[in-house]
């Protein structure tokens, strides 16, 4: 029978749970998939630390994934014809298809609550063949797993909410080294932004550099870091058109000096402890503080076709071979809860080419 990986309750941090699934039947407008690989996000340590509402122990973790199509059902249109073994990317989350403003209706993410039976970290799904996009052939397996959730987050916080992905803007990104921010800095590099980024790393401010970052600076240095950054900025534009921040705390008080009138900042997470502030030297400056989370099934599709259109790669900082390796797979976790990743952690599933065939192959 198909694999899944659940998780089992635990008094502080839920444990990983491998079990039999039968194989999905897609209804007449579904696609049976083979998941080849599957990615990790913070939300899963969050789901795994019981910090997240709704927490399913039956439905699989993860939300990311690149899959091969297994059958391919007559009753779609031909916009969404794949053929059996093409490649795809699965969107991580439903009810949301183009409003810019948020969900048509309740909005879920794929992946260990009882909001969505679905999850990635099992061997095969059956998804709506709309809620597929071809995955980008410059890409391998591994990094089309590391782009759905991420992409997605980076594209709507930067592209749709910043209002400044435009070349020659200065764009700072805090936390470089997880998935949503190195995202958020390769789609800023590919449309011709200066992006800078902070990290509690020097080494992953390097990283950073040598992806297109022109600089970066350490956010440890509480007091010194937005007078190192302004330091860092061009003559001709010495100020920053807009943040793209995953932390929260006091990033409004730290950067709105270094933020042009109307200046932006978009949180698209919060992991500090620490409430966000707005000081009201910030309000009279006319900064924007706005929210962005994931993103609709049309931001979902732009994100992808930019991706092929520049041959931008995720960066994929570990993969654990095989669904059957729970421990490598905690590994990755461990990582993640340590903040010692740099790009996107991925489970490659074991035996990937075998594809289960129902039905003639079209």
């Amino acid at each position: 029978m198909p694999k899944a990986i659940v998780i089992s309750p635990g008094e502080d941090y839920h444990t990983l749970h491998l079990k039999d699934v039968p194989l999905p039947r897609p209804g007449p407008h579904e696609l049976l998939l083979k998941i080849v690989a599957a990615a990790i996000n913070h939300r899963d340590l969050y789901i795994r630390q019981n910090l997240y509402p709704a927490i399913s122990f039956e439905s699989p973790l993860l939300a990311d994934a690149c899959a091969t199509v297994c059958t391919h059902p007559s009753q779609v249109s031909q916009p969404q014809q794949l053929a059996v073994s093409t490649r795809v990317l699965i969107n991580p989350g439903s009810g949301w298809l183009t409003n810019p403003e948020g969900p048509e209706e309740a909005y879920t993410v794929h992946g260990g609550t009882s909001t969505s039976p679905l999850g990635m970290l099992q061997e095969y799904v059956a998804v709506p063949a709309t809620e597929v996009e071809p995955a980008p052939d410059h890409l391998s397996d591994e990094e089309a797993a590391a782009l759905p959730l991420a992409g997605l987050t980076a594209w709507r916080a930067f592209s749709t909410k910043s209002a400044n992905a435009e070349a020659g803007r200065n764009i700072l990104v805090t936390g470089i080294g997880g998935g949503v921010a190195l995202m958020v800095l390769l789609f800023g590099v590919a449309r011709g932004c200066n992006v800078y980024v902070t990290s509690s790393s020097t080494e992953k401010i390097e990283r950073a550099k040598s992806l297109g970052a022109k600089g970066g600076v350490r956010y440890t240095d509480e007091a010194g870091w937005p007078k190192a950054l302004r330091q860092l900025l061009p003559l001709d534009r010495p100020f920053l058109d807009a943040v793209i921040d995953g932390a929260g705390g006091d990033i409004v008080t730290s950067s709105w000096k270094l933020l042009k009138l109307g200046g932006v900042i978009v949180s698209y997470g919060i992991t500090s402890i620490a409430p966000p502030t707005l000081p009201m030297q910030a309000v009279m400056k006319n900064i924007e503080l706005k929210g962005s989370t994931m993103g609709s099934r049309r931001e979902f599709g732009e994100m992808v076709r930019f991706v092929r259109e520049h041959q931008i790669k995720p960066v994929v900082g570990r993969v654990v071979a095989g669904i059957n390796n729970l421990g490598g797979i905690d590994e990755l976790f461990n990582d993640l809860n340590e903040g010692r990743q740099f790009g996107k952690l991925v489970v490659g599933m074991s035996d990937s080419n075998k594809v289960v065939q129902i039905g003639p192959k079209l």
